[in-house]
């Protein structure tokens, strides 16, 4: 059963905040039992390594790709430093990790912070907590130097959890938000715009390149880009407004016919989401036309006719961004085809899309911080 994560954060110590963001739909439940992660991590197990080619500015950071459903890479928090597995994501500013503090079941599964082993930890007053469409956590905000391989960021501010429920069998240990200040659920400075302020990073840019179908390749790089993980133009797209990694999308269509966003609508390009998300009477149109009969909560076809199935389009300021029909369908633990799209549960004043993982497979991303914009290419 594929799911979302729904946040919403209470700053107990200042002014209550209710801010709903789509988040990480992590794992299948065929593949979230503890057997088969553990039968995955160790078959596929490697190092996670940060590089910088010599002469370049550009720092690049290996992620791990779990089954097609969640991107992780590693960063260190404290001094000594330790170690841990986090999404990197764009539709999220703050960066949090389990804390030696949790006692709830889920942390023991979990790399815990041990803010007492660290010369560098700063304690603060300030506490937080969020909900989740399936769990929830409770926490408090420290400081901490943090390390993304040679990227260093001092005195960051981060959550770490004291209580939290619901992540059981994840493969990963906290996430690490990549977009702007102002929707920091904290209300601290996120590690991108203290990188860029500290001078760690040259250009306020990062891209990420993921891979198809095999835990290695996947990277998020900062300070620039690097040509060889997209061919063709880089297609720059203005944001609607800065402050969000949302913009606008002419529509969606298959077969030359529209099907959805008539009139134009929202799109939020999000790392952190693996599938596509938008309104239910839409998708439902969609799945309809592409032939796809309900099982569960998945929509399925013939795993031999997926060669004869239409591209859905997206169009995005004035250029069309075709997925195929092997991007946007997936296998499950029986080898049948279903559709990975799924209803986008924020209801919204205008019509939006969450453009995720299963989008940017097929797309190198950018993101301009300095241009208020993001650049989007065909992936190699």
């Amino acid at each position: 059963m594929k799911w979302l994560v729904l946040l919403w954060l209470v700053a107990f110590s200042e002014c209550i905040v209710n801010i709903p963001l789509t988040r990480v739909k992590i794992m299948r439940k065929t593949r979230s039992e503890k057997n088969m992660l553990k039968n995955f991590l160790k078959e596929h197990a490697y190092r996670l390594y940060q590089t910088s080619s010599p002469g370049s500015n550009i720092a690049t950071h290996s992620l791990r790709n779990i089954d097609d459903m969640v991107y992780v890479g590693n960063i260190t928090i404290g001094t000594p430093p330790q170690e841990f597995q986090v999404v990197f994501d764009t539709a999220s500013s703050d960066l949090w990790v389990p804390s030696i503090l949790c006692t709830s079941p889920s942390c023991s599964s979990q790399v815990l912070f041990r803010h007492n082993e660290s010369s560098t930890y700063r304690h603060t007053n300030k506490t937080f907590s969020i909900e989740y469409g399936r769990g929830s956590m409770k926490g408090v905000v420290g400081r901490d130097t943090v390390r993304i391989g040679d990227l260093v960021s001092t005195d960051q501010p981060f959550g770490l959890s004291v209580e939290q429920y619901g992540f059981e069998g994840m493969p990963l240990d906290g996430i690490l938000g990549l977009n702007y200040p102002n929707i920091s659920l904290t209300g601290c400075i996120p590690i991108f715009d203290n990188l860029k302020n500290q001078g760690a990073i040259s250009e306020p840019v990062f891209a990420f390149y993921l891979s198809k179908s095999k835990p290695e390749g996947s990277v998020v790089m900062f300070g620039g880009v690097d040509e060889s993980y997209y061919q063709g133009a880089l297609n720059w797209v203005p944001l609607i407004q800065a402050g969000d990694w949302r913009v606008h999308m002419d529509r969606i269509s298959l077969e030359g016919q529209t099907v959805a966003c008539y009139s134009g609508c929202e799109a939020i390009v999000d790392t952190g989401s693996s599938s596509i998300l938008g309104p239910r009477r839409l998708l439902d149109k969609i799945l309809r036309s592409l032939g796809a009969k309900p099982r569960g909560s998945e929509h399925y076809v013939s795993c031999s006719a997926v060669n004869t199935l239409p591209s859905i389009d997206f169009s995005i300021n004035s250029i069309n961004y075709p997925l195929p029909a092997e991007a946007y369908t997936m296998k499950d633990s029986r080898g049948d085809c279903f559709i990975n799209v799924e209803v986008n549960p924020v209801s919204t004043s205008t019509e939006t899309w969450i453009l995720g993982d299963v989008f940017l497979r097929q797309y190198f991303s950018v993101y301009d911080r300095g241009n208020d914009r993001i650049g989007l290419a065909q992936a190699v």
